[in-house]
């Protein structure tokens, strides 16, 4: 019982440090991977990566609440829906579709895909938490951070069909992107839910890593 106990307590003081390390593992076995001969193997992964990111995200949250949880279901159905208007109506974001290494879908669309806006908007507003400024402006950083991001992942994405577009990449999903994060960090923000949390600002990081070298190589 004792042992439990102690093992609770160092598991608390120690968590957000774990869960990092645990995410730089991931993310490097990931990298080296695609980088390998079993490129292949590791692509049909990508959903596992993602929500495994998510859950150890989801983990390292400092404050829960069901407004929290709200906004998670919300921001998914938001990026759902308008992934689904892009796929197949071509507003939004231009003329796109999803290859199959992404996992399930529903409607043509991953469902890992409307995880990953909820993912992106948290960790991309962590970076500016502890920013002295109004929330509005820091929601604006936040989602030009989510631009950042995309314009990493486009490249990557379309090597690894994950979508493909119909022709070269639009300005069109920039601007779509931009729009769709603003919204995103607008209710996160105006919902008081961001907080400065080290995981959520390490995995930002290590994205923005991950798909730089995917880039380059």
């Amino acid at each position: 019982m004792i042992r439990a106990v102690k093992f609770q307590e160092y598991f608390r003081r120690y968590k957000r440090l774990l869960l990092m390390i645990l995410l730089i593992i991931f993310y490097t076995v990931g990298t080296v991977g695609l980088l390998s001969e079993s490129r292949d193997s590791f692509l049909e992964l990508s959903f596992l990566n993602l929500a495994v990111s998510f859950v150890i995200l989801i983990l390292a949250r400092i404050h829960h609440s069901w407004r929290f949880y709200l906004f998670c279901v919300t921001g998914f159905f938001i990026g759902m829906l308008v992934e689904w208007v892009g796929v197949h109506t071509g507003l939004l974001f231009g003329n796109y579709w999803y290859g199959p290494n992404l996992g399930i879908q529903w409607w043509e669309v991953p469902v890992i895909i409307g995880v990953n806006w909820v993912m992106l908007t948290i960790i991309t507003a962590a970076v500016v938490a502890r920013l002295k400024l109004h929330w509005f402006l820091k929601a604006l950083l936040a989602t030009f951070l989510m631009l950042i991001l995309d314009l990493l992942i486009e490249p990557v994405a379309v090597k690894s069909d994950y979508w493909t577009w119909n022709g070269a990449i639009p300005i069109s999903n920039f601007v779509g992107w931009f729009l769709v994060a603003l919204l995103l960090q607008i209710l996160y923000f105006g919902s008081r839910l961001n907080e400065p949390n080290k995981v959520a600002v390490v995995l930002f990081f290590i994205q923005v890593v991950f798909f730089t070298i995917q880039n380059i190589f």
